[in-house]
C-alpha cells in the first residue's frame, strides 16, 4: 500500500472504531464475572479463566486482523468486523442460562469449567474484536516514516477506550443496571457504529 487509504473525516472513525472496539471489549470482560458467577462463583480460578480467554483471543485476533487488512483494506470491511463481533456477543445471553448450569454440573472443578464457559461464551466476539486495532493501522498510515507514529496513536486510543470501558462499567453500569441491559447496550452501540462506518465507506 501506497498512501493513505483515507483521509479526513474517515480517519477520524478508524480512531473512534478503535476507541469504542476496547471499551466493548473490557466491558464484556467485566460482564463475563457477572455471568460466570452464579455457576462457578467469583474466586481466582474463575477470573484467570476469564482473562486468560480474552487474552488468546485477542491475541489471534491481533494476528488474523493483520492479515486480512492485506486483502483490499477499506472502512467497510472495517465496519463488518465491528458489526460481526457484536453479533456474536448475543448468544453469550441465552447460553448463560441453562448450557452454562449443565456446563457446570458436566465439569464439577471450577477452573476447568470457568475455563469452557469462558471460551464457549467470549471466545469469537472477543478474537473479532481483537481484529479491529491491526486493521485500523492498515487504514491510517501515511508510510513507513510515520507507521510508528500512527500505530501508537491507535493503540493509545483504543487502550484509552479499554480504561474507560473497565471503570464505567465497574464503577457504574453494573450498579444502575441489569447485565443483561448492559450488554445489549454494548451491543447496540457497536451495532450503529458499524452501520456508520458501512454508510461512510459507500460514500467515498
Amino acid at each position: 500500500m501506497s498512501g493513505r487509504l483515507l483521509q479526513g473525516p474517515a480517519v477520524a472513525v478508524c480512531y473512534v472504531v478503535a476507541f469504542w472496539s476496547g471499551f466493548f471489549v473490557m466491558g464484556v470482560e467485566l460482564l463475563g464475572g457477572r455471568i460466570l458467577a452464579p455457576n462457578f462463583g467469583s474466586s481466582i480460578y474463575v477470573w484467570g479463566a476469564i482473562i486468560s480467554v480474552f487474552m488468546l483471543a485477542l491475541s489471534l485476533g491481533y494476528l488474523a486482523g493483520g492479515r486480512w487488512s492485506l486483502v483490499r483494506p477499506s472502512l467497510t470491511r472495517l465496519s463488518l468486523i465491528l458489526i460481526a463481533a457484536a453479533f456474536t456477543a448475543l448468544p453469550v445471553l441465552p447460553l448463560s442460562e441453562a448450557p452454562l448450569e449443565n456446563l457446570a454440573i458436566h465439569v464439577a472443578d471450577p477452573r476447568w469449567g470457568s475455563l469452557a464457559a469462558a471460551m464457549l461464551l467470549f471466545f469469537v466476539p472477543t478474537f473479532l474484536s481483537g481484529m479491529v486495532s491491526p486493521y485500523c493501522v492498515r487504514l491510517i498510515v501515511d508510510g513507513a516514516e510515520t507507521s510508528g507514529r500512527r500505530a501508537g496513536q491507535l493503540f493509545f486510543v483504543s487502550t484509552f477506550g479499554s480504561a474507560g470501558g473497565t471503570i464505567l462499567t465497574s464503577f457504574y453500569l453494573v450498579k444502575y443496571f441489569e447485565v443483561n441491559r448492559i450488554l445489549l447496550g454494548l451491543v447496540a452501540i457497536s451495532v450503529a457504529l458499524g452501520f456508520a462506518g458501512l454508510a461512510g465507506g459507500r460514500s467515498r
